[in-house]
């Protein structure tokens, strides 16, 4: 039997890469900066529809730089989507801000509109309007923005689109990483396209995205010696880094289409198994499928666990769905609005959660091994 580790997303490589750090190399340009990290930026924000981009180190950097743009400070309360990885609230956290969460919907998976909505009616009783919204697009699928732009537009509060999961997904044909006053994206080794490590800083503000350059390369004041009047960050991202994503770009269509694939094939093989329902895609939203998750229903014995703990005895990596923010130790007391008030949607959704292996490089033989797997463990 074939025992070659599955991977849950690993990186996919076309070989169209090796041209760009070819070039690199060749004209020397293998320090930060440089002609492909101008041309990335040019690409990624032609393809999302933004005027502006910025390459950086991280989507982790392009997070905490659009927090700063936005002025968030120690003592500012912002509210963010619970179910996310801890990244997304992670910089601003560091920095002193309080963060109020907000539960997941049960149509999307993503921020609650219903739940936003009662948190940001609660705050104007308090007299504290949140700075800003961070909100999340889960396992690649847009959240609900016209809802939630309505309501955060009504309160006068900016959103910050974490889209780190999302490139290539729409929301009624709009490209997300671009419905927030900074939008993110993330090319982390797992992600539907990698420059191995970085991210993207996204908006219709070009000011603001001059400003978040500025800083992003030690906020270094024009003069012939080294002058600062701020303090900045080394956040840029490399001409190497960025000679991938170029490379990478060229197959977005295709990646995706090869994600959505393998979800329809995960589908079909487990239609006859009553206990498991997949994440739902509404009408208004088409998903990159960056990763196929799915709920275990509670009238199974069998836990998003016991199917991780046979995979991996098999050699194939799977997770559950993320742990959500409000249920994580670091945040004990932050506040959190559940989508209603007796329903706590994200922490259900981690309870019976589970994440297969989905890269667009998974072969049809790989993937049948993935789908025996769960089969005989769901038959225990």
């Amino acid at each position: 039997m074939n025992d070659e580790r599955i991977y849950l997303s690993p990186p996919h490589i076309s070989g169209d890469e090796m041209s760009y750090i070819k070039d690199a190399f060749d004209t020397n340009w293998v320090a930060p900066l440089g002609p492909h990290v101008e041309a990335f930026e040019r690409e990624t924000a032609r393809y999302v529809g933004v005027k502006a981009s910025l390459a950086l180190s991280a989507g982790s950097a392009a997070l905490h730089l659009a927090s700063v743009i936005l002025g968030l400070k120690q003592g500012m309360r912002v509210f963010c989507s619970s179910l996310t990885f801890a990244a997304t609230v992670g910089s601003i956290y560091h920095d002193g801000i309080e963060c109020v969460f907000i539960d997941s919907e049960p149509e999307s998976w993503n921020m609650s509109p219903a739940a936003l909505l009662r948190a940001f009616q609660n705050a104007e009783k308090e007299g504290l309007t949140p700075g800003a919204v961070f909100i999340v697009n889960l396992y690649g699928q847009a959240c609900d923005m016209d809802a939630i732009n309505k309501i955060c537009s009504d309160y006068g509060a900016p959103v910050i689109e974490d889209a780190a999961e999302s490139l290539g997904a729409t929301y009624k044909g709009k490209q997300t990483g671009s419905f927030g006053k900074y939008s993110v994206l993330s090319y982390n080794g797992n992600k539907i396209i990698t420059t191995s490590g970085g991210g993207m800083l996204l908006s219709d503000d070009e000011e603001g995205i001059a400003k978040a350059k500025f800083l992003s390369t030690q906020a270094r004041d024009a003069a012939p010696w080294y002058e600062h009047t701020t303090l900045g960050y080394n956040y840029r991202m490399s001409n190497i880094l960025a000679a991938i994503g170029r490379g990478q770009m060229l197959h977005l269509e295709a990646r995706i289409a090869a994600r959505r694939k393998i979800f329809d094939n995960y589908v079909k093989a487990f239609s006859d198994i009553e206990e498991f329902s997949f994440m739902p895609e509404p009408e208004w939203s088409c998903t990159n499928r960056w990763l196929t998750t799915l709920l275990i229903d509670e009238s199974s014995d069998v836990t998003p666990l016991n199917v991780i703990d046979e995979l991996a005895k098999l050699n194939i990596e799977s997770r559950p769905v993320w742990k959500p923010m409000h249920l994580q130790p670091v945040f004990k007391g932050c506040s959190y609005w559940r989508h209603e008030e007796d329903n706590d949607v994200s922490a259900y959704l981690f309870k019976r959660g589970l994440c297969l292996p989905s890269g667009s490089s998974l072969t049809e033989s790989q993937q049948e091994r993935v789908i025996n797997a769960v089969r005989k463990t769901m038959k225990r």
